[in-house]
């Protein structure tokens, strides 16, 4: 697939997703969504890719959803351009709530890179509005430049906060403050996104991406994919799980299937001679047979 709204670089075993429509600061668009799941697709599929840093091209992460619609740009039965093909959820009046056609695309993307099976850290460049802030929560960790500035604006544009964020965003800052930011709608500059707990550093906006690519590089060069792989989907589904046996019997079945590998003979043998492992497994092949673990959710 070629990419027209986003860049697809993978270099030293980090892909780097850039959001690229700058004349427009990233703005958010059907055509978008498809790339960008796309994307995460091909990352889980290429076990050359380790990790995953997502940014944006020139001065916006995302300035959030394209708003050249006007009027109908959250009004999707109006919208010529939807990417579903899926026709129209109503009949006799009443509507399917259940049709595809219903269905959020800024939530289509983070349910998918929830579903990835390589860590995702934000470089946040610059503004992040809207679907622009809240595709980060799905990412394991985020960045910021210390010029970046953040706003959860949906009840200012007569909306609701989408994206799965309000799954999403109060595990990450809490409940308190996840409602502050929802309910005022304002846009809050990087130093309140970190007081907040939203974002993990600040940096010069220079230095924003060599630091995120030093932390990429620091899990590609010392860590196994498949126990990566495993980890991030542990810690996301089991840290809302109803009881820590869920987590008990995860874990049970992680590390008796994990110890039986050529990977943990080589991360013991490796750390007794002292020298860096060359972890053999792969995420395409050598995921192990109770994974995964969940039922597929559907759409319905």
């Amino acid at each position: 697939m070629a990419y027209n709204t986003i860049k697809y670089e993978v270099a030293e075993n980090i892909l780097t997703i850039t959001l690229n429509r700058p004349d427009k600061l990233n703005a958010f668009t059907g055509e978008m969504m498809s790339e960008l799941i796309d994307a995460f697709d091909k990352a889980d599929a290429d076990d050359d890719v380790r990790a995953i840093i997502v940014t944006g091209e020139g001065r916006a992460f995302c300035a959030g959803a394209d708003l050249s619609a006007g009027a109908k740009t959250f009004d999707y039965a109006a919208r010529e351009d939807r990417p579903e093909k899926q026709g129209t959820p109503e009949k006799n009046g009443e509507i399917d709530w259940s049709h595809e056609s219903v269905r959020d695309g800024g939530g289509r993307v983070t349910l998918r890179i929830y579903e990835c099976l390589k860590p995702v850290i934000a470089a946040v460049n610059g503004p992040a509005v809207g679907i622009g802030v809240t595709m980060q929560l799905a990412m394991d960790i985020r960045l910021a430049a210390d010029n970046a500035k953040f706003g959860f604006v949906f009840a200012r544009r007569g909306i609701v906060p989408e994206a799965c964020s309000s799954w999403f965003l109060p595990r990450i800052v809490g409940i308190s403050q996840a409602l502050e930011w929802t309910y005022t709608g304002r846009v809050f500059g990087a130093q309140e996104a970190l007081d907040g707990g939203l974002v993990r550093s600040l940096h010069a906006p220079e230095d924003l991406l060599p630091a995120a690519r030093a932390l990429a590089r620091e899990i590609a060069d010392n860590t196994a994919q498949v126990s990566v792989a495993l980890t991030r989907q542990m810690l996301w589904r089991l840290s809302v799980a109803d009881h820590p046996m869920e987590a008990h019997k995860i874990d049970s079945r992680a590390i008796y299937a994990r110890g039986r590998t050529e990977d943990a003979k080589e991360g013991v043998v490796s750390f007794l001679e002292k020298r860096p492992a060359k972890y053999p497994d792969r995420v395409s092949k050598n995921m192990p047979s109770f994974f995964p673990w969940w039922p597929r959710r559907e759409y319905k």
